[in-house]
C-alpha cells in the first residue's frame, strides 16, 4: 500500500538540499527568487525526452529569468552521469543542474520512481515533475509524470508566469480533502 501524501498548493514545500554541478550544495530554504523558483526533476542521461526537454529549458533560462523565476533541474543521476549530460546536451553553465536526489526526498515530493528496463537505465530514477515555489516556500504549482511525456510546454509557461504575475492568479488545488 502507498501511504505517499499529496502535495498541496499553498502549503509548506518538503526540504530540498540537493548537490549542484560546480561543488555547492543548494538548499530550497536559501533560494530568494522575485516569483518563483522552479524545480524542474527530470529522469537523467538515459531519457531521449528529457534532453529535447531541458535543451528547451536551457534556451528558455533568461526569459524565466527576466520573470522573476529561478530554476534548478534535478534528477537522481550521480555525479558523472549529471555532468555528462551537461555536455552531451549542450547545457549552458546558467542552468543549475542538482543530482543525486535520494528517493526518499523523491517520496517526499511525490515523485513517482521506476525501476530500470534497460541496461544503460539506472536500477531506480525518478519521473518527471515540475513545481513552482514561491519566495515564502510555498507551493503554488505541481505537476507530477509517471512516464517521460506529458510535461508542461515551457515556452507557453513563460506566458503562463506572466499571467500569474500580472493577474495575482491564486494557487489552486489547495483543497486536499473534504
Amino acid at each position: 500500500m502507498n501511504t505517499q501524501q499529496k502535495l498541496t498548493p499553498q502549503t509548506q514545500a518538503p526540504e530540498l538540499h540537493i548537490k549542484l554541478l560546480g561543488g555547492d550544495i543548494w538548499k530550497l530554504e536559501d533560494q530568494n527568487p522575485e516569483n518563483f523558483t522552479m524545480l524542474v526533476f527530470y529522469r537523467g542521461l538515459h531519457c531521449p525526452v528529457c534532453e529535447k526537454y531541458l535543451k528547451t529549458l536551457n534556451g528558455l533560462i533568461d526569459a524565466y529569468a527576466e520573470k522573476g523565476v529561478d530554476v534548478i533541474a534535478i534528477s537522481m543521476d550521480v555525479e558523472a552521469r549529471a555532468r555528462k549530460a551537461r555536455i552531451k546536451w549542450e547545457l549552458s553553465e546558467h542552468l543549475k543542474i542538482g543530482y543525486e536526489l535520494d528517493a526518499e526526498t523523491a517520496n517526499n515530493w511525490g515523485l513517482y520512481l521506476s525501476k530500470a528496463i534497460k541496461d544503460y537505465e539506472p536500477e531506480v530514477f525518478n519521473e518527471p515533475g515540475l513545481f513552482l515555489i514561491k519566495p515564502d516556500n510555498t507551493i503554488y504549482f505541481v505537476t507530477l509524470n509517471s512516464t517521460p511525456w506529458g510535461r508542461p510546454h515551457l515556452a507557453s509557461f513563460v506566458k503562463v508566469i506572466d499571467f500569474i504575475n500580472t493577474s495575482g492568479y491564486p494557487a489552486r488545488g489547495e483543497i486536499s480533502s473534504l
